[in-house]
């Protein structure tokens, strides 16, 4: 059986063969209390018209995705 760095090493070759690229990606945890406490502190500090504004723009924009896809 081969070490298991060689097999991560042929894997990795595989893949961009396939033209694929690994990704790491290091997130908050949201498991995590003083994570969850931060995001909930942001999340109230947000102003609701700003949002509002954002979510219609968001809305308005996603109609141009949904006629490319006909």
């Amino acid at each position: 059986m081969t070490a298991p760095a060689e097999r991560m090493r042929m894997m990795r070759q595989r893949r961009r063969a396939r033209g694929l690229r690994e990704l790491r990606l290091v997130v908050a945890d949201a498991r995590s209390r003083s994570v969850r406490r931060r995001v909930a502190k942001q999340v109230a500090s947000l102003d609701p018209e700003r949002e509002h504004g954002a979510l219609q723009w968001i809305e308005s924009i996603s109609e141009f995705d949904a006629d490319a896809t006909r």
